[in-house]
């Protein structure tokens, strides 16, 4: 045991099977569905709810991300979303009471073209009038943040500018789980581990529950909280999900003097990097070009990105990669997410996060949690499912950082 190992937890978890019938019905218990359970339970009083995982809580892309909390998009919507879940992320730890090793560290998003400078100021424009706090940066400026950076990248990748977001942070993924799996037992919410989902119940158009392997649970709201296996769940219901999966790896190095201050991300080249508390250096790079579900990592990638950072970040040449991981992201055809009703009475989904799961976190149990006790999310109406017959896609993908 060590301090990066939780100690004061109190998990009340329910004893035996789950009950024949809930309000609500969660599938999976993720970040989003355990957060989605707690607002219910703490901002609505709806406790009379059940959250579903087929292994253990956080086991999915909660346990396999890496913990970049931001809300620099390119799009107002977006940037109005993830700035509210970035404030929650700063005020989590007083609200729960649970240490999730929230750091304030800043990101540096390089511009290594004239064309992308260009992007990175009216990002920088855009994110100031939104209430996002974002500013242009000179190549002076970014080697005061960050001394380790080559600002002629190898020689060719020189930095140009960049986009400089004050409030970038990070947090302990799993902590995060755990904060809003106490929350809402201790709420009265049951959460089942080992519990898979194998269909939805229907009574004609309409979802009323679902089946498991421990029998069938009726419900008068059903939500697909899952990564990953999206598709098969709103198959059930006879929605076809505009979603495509990828698998998206990192890894980390050994651990080297804590003087990396903030988070850098460069789209020209397409990774990140940062420091975990631990020291080592955290590595990520686009998700892999074809569909998957694969969750292993491949030499191809540790070598491709393994390049690119050491162009950037010639110290880390000297470093060795330890760990490696991958989660698999669900990629919507304008990568923004995807939330709410999904035009199937009884069944709301979660879904369309890509690389930007983490961060949405808050925001997204909050919202998804509004709309089921109230019947109104405003800050998540332009993420339905319904705007892609509306032909209202919320197209952002230079804001993925990954693509």
């Amino acid at each position: 045991m060590n301090e990066f190992v939780e100690t004061l937890l109190d998990l009340p978890w329910q004893v035996g099977d789950p009950k024949p019938a809930y309000d609500v019905v969660i599938i999976g218990a993720g970040g989003h569905g355990l957060a989605t359970a707690y607002y219910l339970a703490t901002r609505h009083g709806i406790t009379n709810v059940c959250v579903l995982d087929s292994n253990f809580i956080g086991s999915g892309n909660s346990g396999r991300n890496t913990t970049i909390i931001r809300s620099n998009y390119g799009i107002p919507e977006s940037v109005a979303f993830y700035q509210h879940s970035l404030e929650m992320y700063q005020r989590l730890e007083d609200e729960t009471g649970c240490w999730i090793m929230h750091s304030q560290k800043g990101q540096i998003w390089l511009a290594h073209s004239v064309s992308t400078a260009r992007t990175e100021q009216t990002r920088a424009l855009m994110n100031q009038a939104m209430g996002a706090k974002t500013d242009y940066i000179g190549p002076k400026e970014i080697k005061d943040l960050c001394p380790q950076i080559d600002l002629s990248g190898g020689g060719r990748y020189p930095v140009h500018g960049a986009s400089y977001h004050h409030e970038g942070a990070t947090a302990r993924h799993d902590r995060v789980v755990w904060a809003y799996a106490q929350g809402a037992l201790r709420a009265g919410v049951h959460v089942h581990q080992h519990t898979p989902v194998t269909g939805l119940l229907m009574d004609g158009d309409r979802v009323t529950g679902v089946q498991t392997s421990k029998g069938n649970i009726s419900a008068g709201t059903v939500i697909s909280a899952v990564g990953g296996n999206v598709t098969t769940v709103a198959n059930w219901a006879g929605v076809r999900l505009p979603i495509r999966t990828h698998a998206l790896q990192a890894f980390v190095t050994n651990a080297h003097a804590q003087e990396f201050a903030p988070i850098v991300s460069s789209n020209d080249l397409v990774f990140y990097v940062s420091q975990t508390p631990r020291g080592q250096m955290l590595i990520g790079a686009e998700y892999d070009r074809f569909a998957s579900y694969r969750q292993a990592t491949s030499f191809a990638y540790l070598q491709a990105c393994s390049k690119k950072s050491i162009t950037m970040f010639p110290f880390l040449s000297k470093l060795r990669i330890m760990r490696s991981w991958t989660g698999i992201c669900d990629v919507s055809t304008d990568f923004s997410p995807i939330m709410g009703d999904t035009g199937v009475p009884g069944f709301m989904i979660s879904t369309g996060w890509g690389t930007w799961g983490f961060k949405a976190i808050p925001a997204g149990g909050e919202q998804l949690a509004q709309l089921v006790a109230t019947g109104s999310a405003p800050l998540i109406e332009p993420f339905g499912l319904d705007r892609f017959a509306k032909e209202a896609a919320m197209a952002d993908p230079s804001s993925a950082g990954t693509r």
